[in-house]
């Protein structure tokens, strides 16, 4: 698995930098047992992520609610499966709807890195190029007990997590740009 150092995000407010740190822990320990799921299922790796769900795997057991109604209810977003260059502006579009903070798993080889269709001219050479990726799960399909060690590790990022690191202001990283989502211009 590989884990990717957290992402700049959302200003912090003045009163959450006095928060003591026994705060911090359960704020961090509440946020890594209660994680909403937006499952973004693209491909054959969909169907790995609902045997996931499901009574023999269980994932709800770590804390994580596998079907969140919609972006805006959500925590982590999972997309699994070809990312197409048409498809890519409804995903950017969606994880900007999710509220902070806000996680990406990537499950499986096409929302990775293209998978066997990373020398097609439609198709998105990993879901990375859109948005931050903060857990990556190898695999095509990936076996349902993989998406559990991902949703493990991301648990344990979060447990780590610094509320002042998270939210301190910076510039994107320059691998977040891509020709496929053209900048906003003029706040429309």
């Amino acid at each position: 698995m590989d884990v990717r150092p957290a992402r700049p995000a959302a200003k912090l407010g003045p009163l959450a930098r006095l928060a003591p740190e026994p705060m911090k822990v359960v704020l961090n320990w509440g946020r890594r047992y209660s994680l909403w799921v937006f499952n973004f299922g693209l491909a054959c790796c969909a169907i790995e992520f609902i045997a996931a769900s499901m009574a023999r795997h269980d994932f709800i057991r770590l804390g994580v609610i596998p079907f969140a109604p919609g972006p805006r209810q959500a925590d982590l977003m999972v997309v699994s499966g070809t990312v197409t260059d048409k498809m890519a502006p409804a995903v950017k579009r969606l994880y900007e709807q999710m509220p902070e903070p806000k996680y990406v798993i990537s499950f499986g080889a096409c929302s990775n890195c293209g998978g066997p269709y990373w020398d097609s001219y439609a198709v998105t050479k990993g879901v990375d190029q859109i948005i931050p990726v903060d857990v990556y799960v190898p695999g095509c399909p990936p076996r349902p007990e993989a998406l559990l060690h991902g949703i493990l590790k991301l648990q344990e990022k979060i447990a780590e997590e610094s509320v002042p690191g998270r939210y301190a202001p910076s510039a994107p990283p320059a691998a977040l740009t891509s020709p496929l989502v053209a900048p906003e211009e003029g706040g429309r």
